[in-house]
């Protein structure tokens, strides 16, 4: 899961920071720095496990795999803890949500593995776009023209960072593009739960579904992990719940419209981690295409806020 599907998805079912915290707007800001250095270590974490770094490679699902299973063991530890009661959950919305999150964290993580951690983070952002337009003929929303601009901007970014010439082109960053797509979707399914359900509620839930699903994909590929391969497993997957619960916590100090653009610094993680790491640093292609896609997102969510304001 990328940040800017937590941004844009949990932003809708984040505490309310007049009634349940006091606003800290630079607390807030640090909360989401930290959130975004998470996420990009995340991707680096799959990286690695899915090239030759730490051992035979493991397969994108496995990966997926263990992201659940060791985020859904820190939830399940701290609802444990904080004795959560588990109030009437809309099972069929979490369902959904959590299939199309687990099918996008895969094909994401199977990306990663073959393109620039910057490419991978950057195709991500496009996933509120989707959103956008999946929200027309599921959720009945209306797009006006700035939002269908922003749309076409992000996407021509997204056609720069394919590189589409016999070349260049970069066929894994296709599945990169497809997690943003059923990222987005998975934004649909976020917004129908929104104000339903506490967001740790869905966070719990969410991760638990998770492992049952990823469980049953991964026998087919399943291969014995090193003990290397596993200590980078259990980080990846605490690392995730480490970003949503920053993130949780930044949203509920600040207003999102403040936080949410803090969400790009992403991308400047990500590059230095495969930069520090793999040693590869973004071409000029990829700043391009990054910007561009930036900028659609950017507007997208100056919209975005603009109508919630209205409301």
């Amino acid at each position: 899961m990328a940040i800017a599907q937590i941004a844009w998805g949990m932003t809708r079912t984040a505490p309310n920071p007049a009634t349940n915290t006091a606003a800290n707007p630079r607390l807030a800001m640090m909360l989401m720095l930290s959130a975004t250095a998470f996420i990009a270590a995340t991707t680096l974490m799959a990286k690695a496990l899915g090239t030759e770094t730490l051992g035979d490679p493991l397969h994108p699902l496995q990966i997926s795999h263990g992201r659940f299973i060791f985020a859904f063991m820190f939830y399940a530890s701290a609802a444990g803890i904080m004795r959560l009661q588990v109030a009437r959950p809309a099972w069929g919305l979490h369902l959904g949500r959590t299939l199309f999150g687990w099918g996008g964290v895969s094909c994401m993580f199977a990306a990663a593995a073959f393109i620039p951690l910057s490419d991978a983070t950057a195709i991500s952002f496009l996933n509120p776009v989707f959103a956008m337009m999946l929200a027309i003929p599921l959720l009945g929303e209306r797009v006006g023209p700035w939002r269908w601009a922003a749309a076409a901007i992000a996407l021509i970014g997204a056609l720069v960072l394919l590189r589409p010439t016999p070349d260049s082109f970069q066929p894994a960053a296709l599945l990169a593009l497809g997690a943003a797509v059923l990222m987005g979707m998975e934004v649909i399914f976020i917004k129908k739960l929104a104000g339903r359900e506490r967001p740790f509620q869905i966070l719990l839930i969410n991760n638990g579904l998770g492992v049952c699903i990823a469980t049953v994909a991964v026998v087919a590929v399943w291969q014995v992990p090193t003990g290397a391969q596993w200590a980078v497993l259990a980080a990846l997957g605490l690392c995730m719940a480490t970003a949503q619960a920053c993130f949780i916590n930044a949203v509920a100090r600040a207003e999102a419209s403040f936080v949410v653009p803090f969400t790009y610094a992403t991308l400047v993680f990500a590059s230095l981690y495969d930069w520090a790491v793999f040693a590869q640093v973004p071409d000029m292609i990829s700043y391009i295409g990054a910007g561009i896609i930036i900028s659609g997102a950017a507007l997208l969510a100056w919209r975005e806020a603009l109508a919630k304001g209205r409301t």
